[in-house]
């Protein structure tokens, strides 16, 4: 893959992880009402499991609607749901076995409050977001975020890209190594 590609990525990675922190600190926030926390394991404002997420979007079920006539997006909506919630849920499933490894626990273990859930690790009610999610990024955010890399242009997604990568970097190892 060339380095423009990745840079890309990258870029859609840390939109979307942004995103994800952003909605994961409002439905706390705003909509449960606990009250503002931290929702990422990292210490910046980002979940990177969203921006996995989205990239595992990317490359399976976004192939299937890119540059395809509206009519047939609109035709394959339900496909896209189901993809992305499936492939949302297992990352999830996933992340919190790596979670519980790496750090004692996973950060969504409320989970075991919803009526049908997995060990508290994955429920339905988070799954159906997520695949309503998955086609709210695919359908409407990818195609933007794509006109605005493009519109960037090589050299200054490169380096924007690069200077995200030393923050995180940055991130990972205050919050693993020295916090």
């Amino acid at each position: 893959m060339k380095k423009e590609k990745i840079a890309k990525y990258f870029l859609y990675f840390m939109m979307y992880a942004i995103i994800g922190w952003i909605y994961e600190v409002v439905l706390e926030t705003f909509i449960y009402k606990w009250g503002f926390s931290n929702r990422g394991v990292l210490f910046g404002p980002y979940c990177p499991v969203y921006g996995f997420g989205a990239l595992a979007f990317i490359f399976t079920a976004y192939k299937l609607i890119k540059d395809k006539p509206l009519k047939k997006k609109l035709l394959l909506i339900p496909v896209i749901f189901l993809l992305c919630m499936f492939i949302a849920t297992a990352i999830e499933l996933f992340t919190s076995y790596l979670c519980e490894w790496t750090m004692g626990s996973w950060p969504w273990q409320t989970y075991k409050d919803y009526a049908i859930n997995f060990q508290g690790r994955i429920a339905l009610s988070p799954s159906i977001r997520f695949g309503i999610g998955g086609v709210v990024f695919l359908y409407l955010l990818q195609p933007l975020f794509e006109k605005l890399t493009d519109k960037l242009g090589e050299n200054k997604t490169k380096i924007i890209a690069c200077v995200l990568g030393v923050i995180v970097i940055i991130d990972m190892i205050y919050t693993f190594l020295i916090k």
